[in-house]
């Protein structure tokens, strides 16, 4: 049923955007309701608005807490248009009519960014709007409820379009946003008081974007979030799913560096990865651990990109570069190929938690933000300066590997990396194939494991291809083998007690 709007509430924080609705309401002849500073701001548009206070005979109260929880806002809302006994009621108590309700919520999140202050904070948890906009919504078949200012253009449109006329259509399409806006609010409030002690997994995210699909051509796909917030693309067509998988590998791993680095993703492992003195030398490094994955990769640096790079990057296809900045003359270098994404990250990213829907549920851990708990040399000599150094290195390249993983690393450059494997010695087999591949000597590199070795054959073979220092957390029945091997055959072996499995 099509219902006319003749009466309006409005009550909002946000003003950006109102100014044509209000005026095209008061073309339309709505009698417009309204509260505080949304009172005085249309009114200096010259608009006639009645006050609320004129309705419920009482004045805004305890600072401005209460101001429209009152039976005759209420009952002007929910009441029924076509019970008969709702029209009784009406009538009895003088309650007037809203068909429109424009009323959003106080920005308790952008508070919560912006300080610590509890009682600030507790200041901008909203009461009356919340109860405003369910009982609108609620009452959709009778009531247009509008809950927030990314809603404006869309009502301006119908005003426009349909004479202020709503349909029960566009009433429960509205109503829809409306219960999404209240459910997203109490999430933040509720995360706010519960902090990591909440007994329900709750987590509420906007702005959602379609993406063009999803992991693959044939499944839908929507990204949930303010990617905008972290980066700003200078350049390239949009991002998809497997993009944004793979950028997010990209951040965290970048995010472990403080010296010159470069890393290459491919499917949300590390393909390549190298920290050096300056860009250019990160780049070229991080390339030559397995150039022919880079193809078609996803690059990242905590470095600007200079000309003396780009021109060099600018010579293999890839997906997309994020970089925090980038020189004028290589960002017009790299924007030759219109499809290439360029990213600006405006800010380090590293999870504080992560989640996984599993079954009919959802798992939550903390990210894995650790690199070693414990430095315990166990082998026949402690690992000498040079070899803790890219020790370091290479463990916190495994972490970032799919398990079972195995990572070589000499000079603080990966230069041989086994993931996904289903064996730990496979995964070292898949290493050494492809140190091999490109021609790198294992003489003087070192090697790190994401969980223990179950038997000393890893070791062994580490040891047979020229590797001399190990490191891997510890904690098999058998470590006492593998410890006694690295003795026997002067290895350097460091247990940390840290396992680091990707799944």
């Amino acid at each position: 049923m099509n219902r006319r709007i003749q009466s309006a509430l409005i009550s909002v924080f946000y003003k950006d955007g109102l100014e044509p609705i209000v005026r095209k309401l008061n073309e339309l002849g709505v009698t417009i309701y309204s509260t505080g500073g949304t009172q005085t701001f249309i009114e200096q548009l010259g608009i006639p608005c009645t006050a609320v206070e004129d309705i419920t005979s009482y004045p805004s109260i305890l600072g401005g807490r209460v101001k429209t929880l009152h039976p005759k806002v209420f009952g002007g809302i929910l009441a029924r248009r076509d019970f008969e006994d709702d029209q009784k009621h009406v009538a009895e108590y003088e309650i007037p009519l809203l068909d429109l309700v424009i009323v959003d919520l106080y920005p308790f999140e952008e508070t919560v960014k912006n300080t610590t202050d509890e009682k600030t904070i507790i200041e901008k948890i909203d009461i009356g709007g919340v109860s405003l906009i369910r009982a609108a919504g609620k009452n959709y078949k009778d009531v247009c409820i509008v809950a927030s200012r990314n809603q404006y253009s869309g009502l301006l449109e119908l005003l426009q379009s349909q004479n202020g006329e709503t349909t029960i259509e566009n009433r429960r399409a509205f109503a829809a946003a409306a219960f999404a806006e209240c459910a997203h609010y109490d999430v933040a409030i509720a995360s706010y008081f519960n902090k990591d002690n909440s007994s329900s997994f709750q987590m509420s995210i906007g702005n959602e974007k379609s993406l063009r699909y999803g992991e693959n051509p044939h499944q839908s796909a929507a990204f949930y979030g303010d990617i905008d917030a972290l980066f700003e693309k200078l350049n390239g067509k949009e991002l998809s799913y497997n993009n944004l998988v793979d950028i997010d590998a990209a951040s965290q791993i970048i995010a472990e560096f403080s010296g010159p680095a470069f890393a290459i993703i491919k499917h949300t492992n590390v393909c390549g990865v190298a920290e050096r003195n300056d860009v250019v030398s990160a780049w070229e490094s991080a390339l030559a651990g397995d150039p022919e994955s880079a193809f078609g990769g996803v690059l990242i640096t905590n470095q600007p990109i200079t000309i003396a790079v780009a021109q060099k990057i600018n010579e293999l296809f890839f997906e997309i570069l994020v970089a925090p900045s980038f020189n004028e003359d290589a960002l017009a270098l790299l924007k030759g190929k219109k499809n290439r994404i360029l990213l600006l990250q405006k800010e380090t990213f590293y999870p504080q938690r992560e989640y996984k829907r599993i079954l009919n549920g959802v798992l939550v851990q903390e990210a894995d933000k650790t690199n070693y708990a414990d430095w315990m040399e166990a082998g026949a000599q402690n690992a000498t300066d040079a070899e803790k150094e890219d020790l370091v290195f290479a463990n916190i390249v495994c972490k970032h590997l799919k398990s079972n993983a195995i990572a070589l690393v000499k000079d603080k450059q990966l230069i041989g990396k086994g993931c996904g494997q289903t064996s730990r010695i496979d995964a070292l087999r898949q290493a050494l194939d492809k140190s091999k591949q490109f021609g790198f000597s294992l003489q003087g590199a070192v090697l790190a494991s994401d969980a223990f070795f179950p038997f000393d054959d890893c070791a062994k073979m580490a040891d047979e291809a020229g590797i001399k220092a190990i490191i891997q957390p510890g904690g098999s029945m058998r470590d006492n083998d593998t410890i006694q091997y690295c003795k026997d055959h002067g290895m350097a072996l460091v247990l940390t007690q840290t396992r680091h499995f990707k799944h």
